[in-house]
């Protein structure tokens, strides 16, 4: 079941907004939909920041939901004990969901210029819409309905906020280039990682057998443990000669190649050393913060890209000895793509 935490601040010395009737819509698109049973929506009025943490704490929820004012790059507004508005700065709420990263799969900001406050959450949080100018109070509700439908009717994260996008729209609202989203793809469930782990497992089994098969007799027993691969090129102890398997990369592309991986590996076996990986829960957050390291490095998330376009997926994977490699490459087997 995903709980939704909506949170909803609107201090005294503000404009007024109809944050009432923006949780009254959701409620009511998400009883509505015919996957209702698989949410569960937690309401906080008032929101100070002692509940903002408390909240997270309390609920642990999949989906959080902000409903309020935002101040472009001083931050959101909260209240203070007196009702007054408090500022939470954009790096602390950056610093705060980094902490639930295992567990928040969205957060939403309905408020307005939290682009900011959107894009410093993405280093943490997989999906998160922000606003990049004023929004109005129908427009915001507007798209807050047509998100939650079609999260009700089981669409990912990034249709949802094209249908919530669209809802503006179909309202004749000329705001619906208001709303941004910061996406990325990544293994949530601890279910798919472990499904990645076996699938991985049998297609190695599958491929040892498929070199063992194709592997010259010579009389002498040779072993394909033995062999390295490099974009494409293997070499087998029992024979000098080097089989090209699909020799598609330069010399100075299969140097940035293991240059990559080997800074991958050692980042993998880095973080091992901190943070605990026997659970299925324990592998995601090492590999979660790998890959976090890696996009808060330009350099060496550029090296990555060019790595992966040069020597291929798979290329890349028999470089690096660390058992997380698998879950790791499923999370960023789509940046070259995007680039």
């Amino acid at each position: 079941m995903k709980k939704i935490l909506i949170l909803s601040a609107n201090p005294k010395n503000t404009d007024k907004l109809r944050l009432d009737q923006e949780v009254r819509e959701i409620q009511a698109a998400l009883k509505l939909a015919k996957n209702r049973e698989q949410f569960e929506i937690v309401t906080a009025w008032a929101i100070r920041v002692e509940d903002l943490r408390r909240a997270l704490l309390e609920h642990q929820p999949t989906i959080v939901h902000f409903s309020g004012h935002g101040n472009g790059s001083t931050g959101l507004a909260l209240e203070n004990n007196s009702g007054q508005m408090q500022l939470v700065s954009t790096e602390s709420l950056a610093k705060l969901f980094g902490l639930f990263q295992d567990k928040i799969q969205c957060v939403l900001l309905n408020a307005c210029y939290s682009q900011v406050q959107a894009e410093a959450i993405h280093q943490h949080i997989d999906y998160v819409v922000g606003m990049n100018q004023a929004i109005g109070d129908v427009a915001a509700i507007e798209f807050a309905v047509g998100f939650y439908d079609a999260l009700g009717a089981g669409r990912p994260y990034e249709d949802c906020f094209k249908v919530g996008c669209a809802s503006i729209d179909l309202q004749g609202i000329p705001e619906s280039e208001t709303p941004i989203l910061k996406a990325r793809q990544r293994l949530h469930s601890f279910s798919a990682i472990e499904e990645t782990e076996n699938k991985t497992k049998l297609e190695k089994n599958s491929t040892m057998s498929e070199r063992k098969s194709q592997l010259p007799y010579s009389g002498i027993s040779q072993s394909v443990s033995g062999g390295r691969m490099y974009g494409g090129m293997i070499a087998t102890q029992g024979n000098n000669n080097q089989q090209t398997m699909t020799n598609y990369t330069t010399p100075e592309q299969k140097h940035n190649l293991v240059q990559a991986a080997q800074e991958i590996q050692q980042l993998l076996q880095h973080l091992e050393q901190i943070y605990p990986t026997k659970s299925s829960a324990e592998k995601m957050m090492v590999v979660t913060k790998a890959v976090d390291e890696i996009e808060n490095n330009p350099p060496l998330k550029a090296c990555v890209i060019g790595a992966l376009k040069a020597g291929g997926t798979e290329a890349f994977k028999e470089l690096i000895n660390h058992p997380l490699v698998n879950i790791m490459m499923a999370s960023i087997e789509g940046w070259q793509e995007a680039e």
